[in-house]
């Protein structure tokens, strides 16, 4: 499985993701740490990656404007990461990529809530 992550993700969550074997890459890795958040989910679906952010706003991006691309939300605290990041094991072992890349995912302590994506 391969990730996007935007700029705002925990360098403690890209260390957990790559201690678990993905493929990770960070917005700001690829120049894009300023660039729209259109653009970043764009990026994201032509390089077959799930977007993995904290900012809220891309739920908008992906139903009201309809980009189509998956997109792990972290609800995320210092005071959390541990709990969070258990449940987004427990998401990457229970579904598959193709489910992952048609969904809108939020995660947080009390567990994740998965919302398909239209296409």
């Amino acid at each position: 499985m391969k990730f996007l992550l935007d700029q705002d993700v925990y360098a403690v969550t890209v260390r957990f993701l790559r201690e678990l074997g993905y493929e990770v890459v960070l917005a700001a890795e690829l120049g894009m740490s300023q660039v729209d958040d259109d653009i970043l989910l764009s990026t994201a679906h032509e390089q077959g990656r799930i977007f993995v952010t904290r900012d809220r706003d891309f739920g908008n991006l992906v139903f009201v404007k309809a980009f189509g691309a998956g997109v792990i939300y972290l609800r995320i605290l210092p005071s959390s990461v541990s709990v969070v990041h258990r449940e987004l094991k427990n998401i990457l072992e229970s579904y598959s990529i193709d489910e992952l890349s048609k969904s809108f995912i939020v995660v947080d302590a009390n567990g994740h809530r998965i919302r398909r994506i239209a296409e």
